[in-house]
């Protein structure tokens, strides 16, 4: 037998579905159940892991399990260049049901999914969050945040169960890095990050998890751990809700 809150929310559920006829901000199917939420309860079991083996310093897949332990399994990029980030954790691949759901969250505006991704987030990396001093979200730069209003990764990051620390400001603004050949995005965010104003004294001798919703290339993030590390952070680590898969060597 349903009780009394139950019985409530399922009426109210009925009357939204009927009366309004939301649809999934992922999928645009009539939504079951709109006051749970703005994606369907089928989008985000879509949602899967980045089969193994990955990269453990990126999150890229790799082809093969046959490379060192798994402590110093790294793709062929992360091995011929040191990265500054020493692990990253995906919660899943970007395409499907997440692609879906972050494109909703980032181009859509529909900032209430942003609490159950960056709960699902927390807990995929919880290894990874597991001795981090604080997040760091990746900032965007003042226009493109007035532009959209918000920025994704701070909405994440509030979800993760560990402080949030704002220490980068991005000072140039760059053009769209899904614009580009996976070449020319390293260059494209060099020296585009600093330090945010009193950062130095909160960051020096942290471990610090880097925050962001989509990486393709990492280059993004590899500029942004750069500048923690030069600012005295101790590690730097990285979590996002999607990660381009590529099936690195």
């Amino acid at each position: 037998m349903l009780s009394v809150s139950k019985w409530a929310t399922a009426g109210c559920d009925a009357l939204v579905a009927v009366l309004l006829a939301p649809a999934c901000a992922a999928c645009g199917v009539p939504l079951e159940t709109p006051t749970q939420g703005a994606v369907c309860a089928g989008c985000w079991r879509g949602i899967v892991p980045i089969a193994p083996p990955v990269c453990e310093a990126c999150g890229d897949a790799l082809r093969s399990w046959r490379l060192p332990a798994p402590e110093e399994r790294r793709c062929t990029r992360c091995r011929r260049v040191r990265t500054a980030i020493t692990r990253t954790t995906a919660l899943g691949p970007y395409e499907g049901s997440l692609r879906a759901i972050v494109h909703a969250l980032k181009y859509d505006g529909r900032r209430s999914v942003a609490r159950r991704l960056g709960t699902l987030m927390r807990v995929r990396g919880a290894h990874l969050l597991l001795g981090a001093d604080a997040v760091v979200p990746v900032p965007l730069h003042r226009m493109r945040r007035l532009s959209r209003g918000f920025n994704q990764a701070s909405d994440l990051a509030r979800h993760l169960g560990v402080p949030v620390a704002h220490a980068l400001r991005r000072t140039r603004y760059t053009g769209s890095q899904a614009d580009l050949p996976a070449s020319r995005r390293h260059a494209n965010v060099r020296g585009a990050f600093r330090l945010a104003r009193g950062a130095r004294a909160t960051i020096g001798g942290r471990c610090l998890v880097l925050v962001d919703d989509v990486s393709t290339t990492g280059a993004t993030l590899e500029a942004c751990a750069r500048t923690l590390l030069d600012g005295g952070a101790r590690e730097v680590r990285a979590i996002i809700a999607a990660r381009a898969v590529s099936r690195s060597v």
